[in-house]
């Protein structure tokens, strides 16, 4: 079992569109993630991603096949030297060390292609199973922001996650 990060290509349409599209996945994502996730939005998306510069947001590939995403959300201004790291892994491949693995990569990508300091995730209270990834990575728990995220009409809190280059 390989496991590597790669830019998205036309190829990932079918596998991005089956395992975006679902409601456990998105549960866990902010809410400008497309649920349900059509064909349509997929295509937007891989456009989107053949024209992005710099490449901040890279598929999860297993042996071949996209199982998800991976990206950085690059701050600017006062919050220049730090950058947001989201995922999402598609369902079927949860528990597996997946996550785990692509973090590492990405955030071996990030400090290699970009001039941060810190990377942070920020992750809903439900989702232990990315703490655990994020923590195996290790990132510590900076603080938790109580109540707030509202997501499905639930308020939670949000745990912060921080990792920062070690020189």
């Amino acid at each position: 079992m390989a496991v590597t990060i790669r830019q998205w290509n036309e190829n990932d349409l079918s596998n991005l569109v089956l395992y975006a599209n679902n409601i456990n996945v998105w549960n866990n994502l902010r809410n400008y993630f497309p649920s349900p996730y059509t064909e349509e939005d997929g295509i937007n998306w891989l456009a989107k991603m053949k024209e992005a510069s710099p490449i901040v947001n890279l598929t999860i590939d297993l042996d071949g096949m996209a199982i998800g995403g991976i990206g950085l959300i690059l701050n600017a201004d006062v919050y220049a030297k730090s950058a947001e790291l989201s995922y999402w892994l598609a369902e079927p491949y949860w528990n597996q060390g997946i996550a785990t693995e692509a973090i590492r990569q990405m955030v071996e990508y990030c400090f290699y292609y970009f001039d941060i300091v810190r990377i942070y995730a920020e992750v809903f209270e439900i989702n232990k199973s990315s703490m655990r990834a994020l923590e195996k990575n290790g990132f510590y728990l900076e603080g938790v922001r109580r109540k707030a995220v509202l997501k499905n009409e639930v308020l939670m809190d949000d745990y912060i996650w921080v990792k920062l280059r070690s020189w």
